[in-house]
């Protein structure tokens, strides 16, 4: 099975936890699967600027992005985290290769312009030819959600675009022909208003979860990333599952962990 594990910067904040997501993916790996890893970075960029005197904005949920803060952007992601977590990979025994949208030309973004926020950008044309070659020889990708304007798209070309790496998931697991999705965070799934997990949710289900108020806050976000990531991918699976532990990995492709979403 192809696995496209995407990775929250929370996660990848702390060393040991850190650590504990590359012997979560080196199982995945020694047990026949294929992990291609798509990682954010936010709370890493939130600190690197506080420390340069930049002031964050957001607007539902994005980052405002000027040049100065798509430059921090670009640096932690590809650079600081990307390498932390490729290290922590390879020490697991994981033949991990960090890159970013710019390298082989991998993916490219259009301008996200409603209302404009500067250099964020939404994935609109993938070329698989670098993952593919590398899964080929054994190593796991381990993707950066920064890159660069496509060909024809409107905008400023002068630094790369930040790309929130939940809505990059969704393009990038179609196009890189991956059987299963898997938002790993640090909540157990989708609870209903028992705070039981649901294993399963439709989209309409979602939509009367959202009117009810039972998912609400920052849970929000992460079902609307999961259910455009299945309109991307509508035959992969696509699910909300815990990060803990060396085997979540493993843990989420079953049935009675996290939340899986489905089309009807």
């Amino acid at each position: 099975m192809r696995i496209l594990a995407k990775i929250g910067g929370a996660q990848l904040e702390q060393p040991d936890r850190r650590a504990a997501m590359a012997r979560a993916v080196k199982r995945a790996v020694d047990a026949g699967h294929e992990v291609i890893v798509v990682h954010g970075g936010g709370n890493q960029i939130r600190e690197l600027s506080k420390r340069l005197g930049l002031v964050e904005r957001q607007h539902e949920g994005l980052r405002v992005t000027d040049a100065e803060t798509a430059d921090v952007v670009l640096m932690v992601l590809a650079g600081l985290v990307n390498k932390a977590l490729v290290h922590d990979l390879c020490s697991a025994g994981v033949r991990a290769v960090g890159f970013a949208g710019a390298d082989a030309q991998s993916f490219h973004v259009r301008k996200h312009t409603s209302p404009d926020i500067g250099y964020v950008g939404t994935v609109t044309s993938v070329d698989p030819s670098l993952t593919f070659a590398l899964l080929e020889r054994g190593f796991t990708p381990t993707i950066a959600t920064s890159a660069p304007l496509a060909a024809g798209e409107a905008g400023p070309r002068d630094h790369s675009y930040n790309v929130n790496a939940d809505l990059a998931a969704g393009p990038l697991a179609a196009a890189l022909r991956c059987d299963a999705l898997l938002f790993l965070t640090d909540v157990s799934g989708v609870l209903d208003a028992t705070k039981t997990r649901l294993a399963a949710l439709t989209r309409a289900q979602c939509h009367e979860l959202k009117l009810s108020g039972v998912i609400s806050g920052g849970m929000i976000p992460k079902v609307d990333a999961a259910l455009a990531a299945l309109d991307a991918h509508p035959q992969a699976v696509v699910k909300i599952a815990p990060a803990e532990g060396d085997d979540c990995l493993l843990r989420a492709l079953t049935a009675d962990v996290g939340t899986r979403f489905l089309t009807n």
